[in-house]
């Protein structure tokens, strides 16, 4: 990571679970690091629990990846503040696990899950990646997938998550032909954990004794990939838990 030292990384659904793991790990890397979220007072609570070495170097900013013009503003701002982006971790998503595709009137759960599991993902690498290319950086774009992108799990209702991930897959393979064909060298990583124990688990006891990985395992992960030489792109990681049967 000696490299990334000094250099700028944004990380979107920073609030909590995986992304407030990933903020903390770059951060303590060196990286100045953007926590982009819709509470982004809970990424400043976060910094303030830290050791000041740490904290200094991670930034708030409010943002809803659902929302073109609040992503716009959101990476106008790390333009303006920091002079761009060199790393985007394309973490928010969400699922919607009261619904089925074909659930009477869930048209907006199912535009939920899309806009941002998917088109907030693309629109954030979009700007991030102009920024790159525009100041000749050899960036990384880190998209958050899931082993549901490579494999169908009858987990109840959770179809157009395992759909947006799936997305994620073909979306990540496309990038990578595409920043080829834009002649750069920006690098683009899809991450695919099992079972994560973050608040997007459903509460009660549907999990109870399954095996789970921490927010801090894909955080490391992510770390491997993104420290990785210029010339090596990493572009899939599968992380399981031991023990996993999916």
């Amino acid at each position: 990571m000696e490299r990334w030292i000094g250099k700028v990384a944004v990380v979107t659904g920073a609030s909590s679970g995986i992304g407030a793991a990933v903020v903390k790990a770059l951060a303590g890397a060196g990286m100045i690091t953007v926590g982009l979220a819709r509470r982004a007072e809970r990424v400043e609570a976060m910094r303030k629990e830290l050791p000041a070495a740490v904290a200094t170097r991670i930034h708030a900013l409010k943002c809803d990846v659902t929302n073109e013009a609040s992503i716009l503003e959101a990476f106008a701002s790390v333009q303006r503040q920091f002079g761009g982006v060199d790393v985007l971790i394309n973490n928010a998503g969400v699922s919607r696990q009261e619904v089925t595709l074909v659930s009477p009137g869930n048209t907006e759960d199912l535009r939920a899950v899309l806009d941002t599991n998917v088109l907030g993902l693309v629109l954030c690498t979009r700007e991030a990646f102009n920024m790159m290319r525009s100041r000749s950086v050899d960036g990384h774009i880190v998209n958050l997938n899931s082993i549901l992108g490579h494999k169908y799990v009858p987990f109840p209702n959770l179809n157009m998550y395992m759909a947006s991930k799936y997305a994620v897959t073909a979306i990540t393979e496309t990038l990578r032909n595409d920043f080829r064909n834009e002649n750069t060298r920006v690098k683009v990583t899809s991450i695919s954990p099992g079972i994560v124990r973050t608040e997007m688990l459903p509460e009660g006891d549907q999990f109870a004794g399954t095996p789970m990985l921490e927010a801090e395992d894909v955080a490391n992960a992510i770390l491997y990939a993104v420290g990785t030489p210029p010339h090596v792109q990493v572009h899939e990681i599968i992380i399981k838990p031991v023990g996993e049967t999916v």
